[in-house]
């Protein structure tokens, strides 16, 4: 006899394609932190159910409206396309390459990356997909000295699709055009380093959390947030009392990845403690070989007036996986850098 009991079940999903320990990505909350200043209110569906009413968080004076269109607002779970097109720019960058905000998608490779199946179940979601974070219209307000700016956009701009045989058949590959929002993000290296387990956490909460505990605790040894205010950031529609069961079954299963979870009842306090897993300085350390002495000329000309030893330090601090040219990974980061900056 089949029983329904979730609790049975093993904490995390099985790894269906084993691949990377980590991924690059851009969550929601790192992009909001540099455009939406302190607001760090979610924006992503925790739903399976589509959500079409219109949503407004408020954080002092600041304000976030978020419009879904007819077919619901995007889900935490869309936000994977995202999270593969950012990893794809990323990868790019590192390697010095021109990037732009259209990136093409091959599908299978897409279902592979974000650990789902390749049933044909599985491609039509990805279409589903595509029209929420299509259709999902952001606005929100930005201070600047005594003007109120209210600024849209969007999560992508545009997309298309291949298919083969018809449009009964299996997608082939995809390409998203990425908001200026987004985009821009990625350029200004407003980027979180993700444990690949991410895509093993079974619920979108447990999703959510993880990326908040990201976000706030980091590198930090703890970080601590009273259940209000935690359920709170993750936009959860669930009463404060579902949500301290569920924070308390996470704590119990402890299968987070990078942070351990602990809920003080006296307190009412959840407590993030760093695993020390996930360390990008000490992946790399060591991993990345010396640099040619021609590069170092070169990159006084991508980066001019800049100390070119300076830069290798802040390149080596950046990276989080060994390129593949890391000469020329260093010559692209020097001419981002300069870009950005300017002279010094």
């Amino acid at each position: 006899m089949v029983t329904d009991n979730t609790n049975a079940l093993a904490p995390l999903l099985p790894d269906r394609h084993p691949q990377h320990d980590l991924f690059i990505c851009d969550v929601a909350d790192a992009v909001l932190k540099d455009v939406m200043q302190h607001m760090e209110h979610p924006f992503y569906s925790l739903s399976k159910k589509p959500e079409t009413t219109i949503k407004r968080y408020e954080n002092g004076d600041k304000w976030l409206q978020i419009t879904p269109s007819v077919k619901g607002l995007a889900t935490i779970y869309d936000k994977d396309i995202l999270i593969y097109c950012i990893s794809q720019i990323m990868a790019k960058l590192k390697e010095g390459e021109a990037v732009s905000p259209r990136v093409r998608i091959n599908s299978r490779e897409l279902l592979i990356f974000t650990n789902r199946g390749t049933s044909g179940r599985e491609y039509q979601s990805l279409l589903d997909a595509l029209d929420r974070l299509e259709g999902t219209r952001i606005r929100t307000n930005i201070v600047t000295g005594d003007e109120e700016q209210v600024d849209g956009f969007g999560l992508i701009d545009a997309s298309s699709i291949r298919r083969k045989h018809g449009l009964d058949g299996r997608l082939l590959w995809c390409e998203v055009k990425l908001s200026d929002w987004v985009f821009n993000a990625i350029r200004n290296e407003e980027v979180l380093t993700l444990h690949r387990d991410y895509f093993r956490l079974r619920k979108p909460i447990e999703r959510r959390v993880y990326e908040i505990a990201r976000k706030h605790c980091g590198q930090q040894k703890t970080w601590r947030i009273t259940l209000a205010k935690l359920l709170l950031k993750t936009g959860s529609q669930s009463p404060q009392k579902r949500f301290r069961q569920m924070i308390r079954q996470l704590a119990e299963h402890d299968h987070l990845p990078d942070y351990h979870v602990t809920f003080e009842d006296e307190a009412d306090m959840v407590v993030f403690t760093n695993r020390g897993t996930m360390s990008p300085a000490q992946l790399v350390e060591g991993s990345i070989p010396p640099l040619q002495s021609d590069t170092y000329e070169e990159a006084r000309h991508a980066a001019p007036g800049w100390d070119v030893r300076f830069l290798e330090r802040e390149w080596r601090d950046w990276c989080v996986e060994p390129p593949r040219s890391a000469d020329r990974a260093f010559i692209g980061f020097c001419r981002k850098w300069f870009e950005k900056r300017g002279r010094p």
